[in-house]
């Protein structure tokens, strides 16, 4: 009699077609008795089988617990990064897509902050403790591994990808181009989540080839936006605002949500191009 073999779902395994039916062909899982013997239903082959071929499936529980296979297997290999889209999430963890006939489970422990179903993240494929495959989106190493310094790129250039990771002192992103790049905190004006693509501009190539960067626009550029925003406000608040040099910087902020010092440089601006005058409390569109 054969000695058992373990298998287990959620994993990948290559098995011996050792019977045929209507529906499918089954294969041998090793125990000697065809009753254990695993469908591969004709819905789940990719290619034509025939008895004695060794085929490479996924093995998964169908809806009444039992071992079933398909040749739709993962398209990554263990120990692999790649974008994943989350498919479904539960008490428990969240599911990834990886191309398989199932979602691949990802623990909370293996989360960076709390994605949602259809969120698109940077994940690696790893087997757990129990043999199983699983995802995860610590993936720090994988992309250091995988990345390459900066090349021709200089303070002021734009970098284009997705974050792979956020701490207290900032977030970092894997560019199109494979470098790492480091957005600090103070140069991050909103909520960020991971696996979110974003259009950075570089502040700061560093010795090794990794690149900060920044969300913010350069002052320049800042001030006309802000000022377009105070200036809009006053159009649509009968020409006027109540805020002013001397206002406290929570009251500007809660209007605008911009600093102080921003709002000064932006009415500056407005006062130079003699769109607003000052009155006693605040200021007004001129005309």
């Amino acid at each position: 009699m054969k000695d058992k073999i373990e298998l287990k779902p959620m994993t990948v395994a290559k098995l011996k077609v050792v019977r045929k039916a209507d529906f499918g062909v089954f294969l041998d899982a090793g125990t000697g008795k065809t009753d254990d013997d695993i469908l591969l239903h004709k819905n789940q082959q990719t290619a034509e089988v025939k008895i004695g071929d060794i085929v490479e499936v996924f093995l998964y529980l169908n809806p009444q617990k039992r071992l079933t296979a398909s040749m739709r297997v993962p398209k990554m290999k263990v120990g692999q990064i790649a974008r994943l889209k989350v498919i479904n999430v539960s008490d428990d963890g969240a599911f990834l897509e990886v191309g398989a006939e199932r979602g691949i489970f990802m623990p909370f422990a293996e989360m960076i902050g709390r994605p949602k179903v259809g969120d698109v993240v940077w994940a690696k494929l790893y087997t757990d403790k129990s043999g199983r495959l699983a995802t995860s989106m610590k993936v720090s190493d994988e992309i250091r591994r995988a990345s390459k310094p900066a090349e021709n790129v200089k303070i002021g250039d734009r970098v284009t990808g997705a974050i792979y990771n956020i701490t207290e002192s900032g977030a970092f992103l894997f560019s199109n181009e494979r470098y790492i790049v480091f957005i600090d905190q103070k140069e991050i004006p909103r909520f960020l989540k991971v696996g979110e693509i974003l259009d950075a501009r570089v502040t700061f190539v560093r010795d090794d080839g990794r690149l900060d960067a920044s969300l913010k626009e350069t002052k320049e550029l800042a001030i006309n936006s802000d000022a377009e925003k105070i200036f809009k406000f006053m159009q649509e608040h009968g020409g006027k605002i109540s805020l002013h040099d001397k206002s406290e910087p929570d009251e500007i902020y809660a209007v605008f949500k911009i600093s102080k010092a921003a709002f000064k440089r932006a009415c500056g601006h407005l006062l130079k191009e003699q769109l607003i005058e000052k009155v006693d409390n605040g200021f007004k569109i001129v005309g």
